[in-house]
């Protein structure tokens, strides 16, 4: 692998494309009625990438002189220098490229909604500097995600109210999971004036708020599941993202387990659920 794709990948931390593709996928099948063809899932696949790697590029450019400033993200391209700005600016562009032709050969119904998580995507990393919301903001940005499939399939607003319950999960999920990932930064965040529950709060009660959210999500899941899902196939998979969601919490301390690899795991937990719900009723 070259240095400059490494240089890429890393910088836009491709990996993370783990949290969201389930989910997009997910919302895609729940709005099917027939199984989405190759192209279709071909293209969710790309706008999925185009997106988060849009998204990315804006929060560290957004946040480059902050990130310079904290030991743990001086090392990241641009703060320590591997990467400049009009480079960080190109990978935004191409990812927004991607993002928006994957949205117009899906139609123009996707790409008249496009916009929106990019709008999103260039909100959310200011936020920290004024309000303790920022990890709804977050949220907000990977709860698209299922509606985006929903929207790729469905190509209209109609009987929306599953991809919206699916899309409240997400944001109730990844609000909680923001909230854990902050606890590496609450001396930093303090010092430096910046808001997260952690650090205006406290660990011990951001935790907690952290742990409400996840159960919301859990309630929010099943609700889904008992009024649309139904099917005894796609139980197991809902009682699994039960336990990942207690998991997570009785694993906050070790960042690395529960933000990354349990996330990542209960990602495709509701993909399968989904999908036993849709095609083995």
């Amino acid at each position: 692998m070259s240095l400059q794709l490494k240089k890429f990948l890393t910088f836009v931390k491709i990996e993370h494309t783990l949290f969201s593709l389930p989910l997009i996928y997910s919302g895609a099948f729940l709005a099917a009625k027939d199984p989405p063809s190759l192209t279709q899932l071909t293209l969710i696949l790309t706008a999925a990438i185009g997106a988060r790697t849009a998204a990315l590029a804006l929060n560290r450019i957004i946040d480059r002189e902050i990130d310079r400033r904290n030991p743990r993200t001086s090392v990241r391209e641009l703060p320590s220098g591997r990467m400049n700005v009009r480079e960080a600016s190109s990978v935004l562009a191409i990812g927004i490229a991607i993002y928006l032709i994957s949205a117009a050969s899906l139609s123009v119904f996707c790409l008249i909604l496009s916009p929106l998580p990019l709008v999103i995507f260039t909100v959310y990393p200011y936020m920290k500097r004024f309000t303790v919301l920022a990890h709804f903001g977050a949220g907000l940005g990977l709860a698209m995600a299922p509606l985006g499939g929903w929207f790729a399939i469905q190509q209209s607003t109609e009987n929306l109210l599953p991809g919206a319950l699916l899309s409240l999960f997400t944001l109730f999920w990844v609000t909680g999971f923001d909230i854990i990932y902050s606890t590496l930064d609450e001396l930093f965040d303090r010092e430096q004036n910046l808001f997260s529950f952690v650090s205006r709060y406290g660990r011990t009660t951001a935790l907690r708020i952290s742990a409400f959210l996840h159960a919301a999500a859990f309630i929010v899941l099943a609700l889904l599941f008992a009024v649309y899902i139904k099917a005894a196939a796609a139980l197991p998979f809902l009682l699994l993202s039960g336990f990942l969601l207690y998991l997570e919490h009785k694993k906050a301390e070790d960042v690395e387990l529960a933000f990354f690899k349990i996330n990542a795991a209960l990602g495709f937990v509701i993909l399968g659920m989904v999908v036993a719900g849709v095609y083995f009723p």
